[in-house]
């Protein structure tokens, strides 16, 4: 067995190759980051290996600063681990009580972890490929994060320039609304408007569904509106309402992706009532390939959904009082806590399960945790089989 440990960084990355017999067969020597170093370490490789041993090559997960070299070695058929940091950072302490991390000590660290650790999963080209999806998923995820904030400055500006027109519509953020801001951002501006003019945009805006009376609601509502006289606000709200729109596009173009690519994938995931394409997508994603995972406690595991477990003498913080962990992807946590709320709503097992846990009187935010858990298995479960799911 020869195992090579590769430290990860922006520009150059530290390498170590060892033996099983714990023969240092390259001591740390440095690679750049790009095509001539990645050929000089798989010569290296070569060179250290021979024809009937078997390489076993790890890194950490350093999110992009990985990828080029992580393709690099898959694409030279060789197995590659990828390695958590925390795990890595573990093991160099278990080592030595020194606080000692340096580029080369995290090289020789992650080759000695090769060699001790047999139950690693080597990454794979699925794995790898999975990235895409990850890639377009987190991307839609801040965006509409993005677009949130965005929505609640256009509340705040509204309760400044025309306070009234919140309780005259069913929601503030709809295309009629934008429209009319987008025309007239402000009490004032809207008092002041044709009433044919401001008819014809909210119909416009609505498709019909507002109309004269509804234009004459707004502009009385506008005259004896609180509001502030504010330009300045009223170019931050007109502002705010492009990007919004923008952002809107931009999401549309990124689901439209996600959804090309869940259906080259064809995942059982979407059978289970509640999960749509993008939230399927996102689950997908973040637990990349199904086979590093020997069990449905492993995913559990890798998105912080299980409890902590702490116990010292007749100190036993287990159970009734063990906290989430919270250690893991806060991706798929995030995914997993919120599709359970809908698959809740949806599938009548799930349903039934909540109330029980609610009955128990747990908290419902503990109840919804647990209602994940039991949807993981059934992922898990799914992805394992390649069946759809059939309601009970």
């Amino acid at each position: 067995m020869v195992c090579v440990g590769i430290d990860v960084a922006k520009n150059k990355h530290d390498c170590f190759i060892l033996s099983s017999e714990g023969e240092v067969l390259a001591d740390v020597f440095t690679i750049a980051n790009n095509r001539d170093g990645f050929e000089t370490l798989l010569q290296r490789i070569r060179s250290c290996a021979l024809p009937t041993d078997n390489i076993k090559v790890g890194l950490e997960a350093t999110g992009h600063y990985s990828y080029n070299i992580l393709g690099f070695l898959l694409d030279n058929g060789l197995p590659t681990f990828v390695l958590n940091p925390l795990h890595t950072n573990l093991y160099r302490k278990s080592h030595s009580l020194r606080k000692t991390k340096t580029d080369r000590i995290d090289a020789r660290t992650i080759a000695a972890m090769l060699m001790s650790d047999v139950d690693l999963k080597s990454y794979t080209d699925t794995a790898y490929h999975n990235e895409e999806l990850k890639s377009l998923t987190r991307y839609r995820f801040g965006k509409v994060k993005e677009r949130a904030k965005l929505k609640t400055s256009v509340s705040r500006l509204v309760n400044i320039l025309f306070p009234e027109l919140e309780s005259l519509v069913s929601s503030l953020h709809t295309a009629s609304v934008y429209a009319l801001l987008s025309e007239f951002p402000g009490a004032k501006q809207i008092a002041d408007a044709h009433l044919t003019h401001l008819k014809t945009v909210l119909y416009n805006a609505s498709n019909g569904r507002f109309g004269r009376q509804k234009a004459l609601e707004i502009r009385d509502a506008a005259k004896r509106s609180i509001g502030s006289v504010m330009p300045a606000k009223s170019l931050e709200l007109r502002h705010t309402i492009r990007l919004i729109r923008e952002l809107d596009r931009e999401i549309e173009e990124i689901e439209a992706q996600i959804s090309a690519l869940m259906e080259t994938i064809s995942s059982p995931i979407t059978s289970i009532p509640g999960i749509g394409v993008r939230m399927g997508a996102m689950i997908l994603a973040e637990i990349g390939d199904f086979s590093r995972f020997d069990s449905p406690d492993k995913i559990l595991a890798f998105a912080g959904l299980s409890p902590s477990t702490y116990q010292s003498g007749s100190m036993n913080a287990t159970g009734a009082y063990a906290h989430m962990e919270k250690r893991g992807s806060r991706y798929l946590r995030y995914a997993l806590f919120n599709a359970a709320k809908y698959v809740c709503q949806w599938d009548p097992s799930f349903a039934a399960y909540l109330s029980k846990k609610l009955a128990e009187g747990k908290h419902y935010n503990i109840a919804i945790s647990h209602a994940a858990k039991k949807l993981v298995r059934l992922i898990f479960a799914l992805q394992s089989s390649g069946q759809m799911y059939l309601p009970v």
